[in-house]
């Protein structure tokens, strides 16, 4: 870090408190094409002004194997679930993927933030956690309408449903000692969660999110609610307006470079989304080739 980002960094007197970025992803072109474009923010935001406690950054790739693009994104590789055990949920391998990385790996920083590939740095990010760690508050991440459920996992001698956080594993900051704690954890009741048909119905796609949850909760921890943690649109799924991106109309191959741009009346938090899109597209090598 050079002397001016030093002084940022300690300006009124703090100390700097890095993050190591941890972003779990699978070989899949439809994640490589979305860690391309995060790891190309991440770069620049690092960079700026503020950017000071953005540390280091590992792509946990759950494959098993190496991927193409090991050169271009720092990558630590680990092992999917056993075969058949995540029950054609692929996220389920996020946990147990950060297991293995917490074991394995040498990470400096004392925090770590949990990232996901479809997330962009819109800014530079500071360490939004203290001694309890920071996380975003899920408008559908709601324990207290799960109650019936959640008891199977969180019993009622552990405390009230409202002791479970609104949020998932992800966008989170919090120090590696705690993270050690809670991902064993996390990963188990993850696979009991998703081989429990009732609590596989309720929680459908979020089962995982809420493991987590109830995992930092059964460890005592809760988090920070910081709304200002990320930008988050409202749920439009069936409903296709004359424009849209969807990422997952890009499933198999990367979206093509310069994207047209939103109509006026589109929320300026798309419209700065694709704009971000376009220019990480139109730096990244090899992309119209589909690496």
């Amino acid at each position: 870090m050079n002397a001016a980002a030093r002084k940022a960094a300690t300006a009124g007197g703090g100390r700097r408190r890095p993050f190591h970025v941890a972003l779990t992803a699978t070989d899949a072109a439809y994640s490589r094409w979305q860690c391309r474009v995060m790891y190309y923010w991440y770069k620049r935001m690092q960079a700026r002004p503020g950017g000071a406690e953005m540390g280091g950054f590992t792509r946990v790739l759950h494959s098993g194997k190496p991927d193409a693009l090991m050169d271009e994104i720092p990558t630590f590789v680990v092992d999917p679930l056993p075969a058949g055990k995540d029950h054609g949920y692929v996220v389920l391998n996020r946990p147990w993927a950060f297991v293995q990385w917490l074991q394995k790996a040498n990470i400096e920083e004392e925090y770590i933030l949990m990232a996901e590939p479809d997330h962009i740095f819109v800014r530079p990010l500071p360490n939004l956690a203290r001694d309890d760690p920071a996380a975003f508050p899920f408008f559908y991440i709601t324990p207290s309408e799960h109650e019936s459920v959640l008891r199977k996992y969180y019993p009622k001698e552990r405390g009230p449903v409202t002791n479970i956080d609104p949020i998932g594993n992800s966008p989170v900051i919090i120090k590696k000692t705690q993270l050690e704690k809670i991902a064993p954890t996390w990963m188990n009741v993850s696979i009991q969660m998703k081989e429990d048909q009732e609590t596989d119905k309720a929680f459908g796609w979020v089962l995982e999110m809420y493991a987590y949850a109830v995992a930092s909760a059964l460890h005592g921890v809760q988090h920070i609610l910081r709304k200002d943690f990320m930008i988050q649109g409202v749920l439009t799924y069936g409903k296709i307006g004359e424009w849209r991106f969807d990422k997952r109309a890009y499933q198999d191959r990367p979206p093509p470079r310069n994207l047209t741009l939103p109509p006026p009346g589109v929320p300026e938090s798309v419209v700065a989304l694709v704009k971000m899109v376009n220019e990480a597209t139109a730096n990244l090598p090899g992309w119209d080739d589909g690496r």
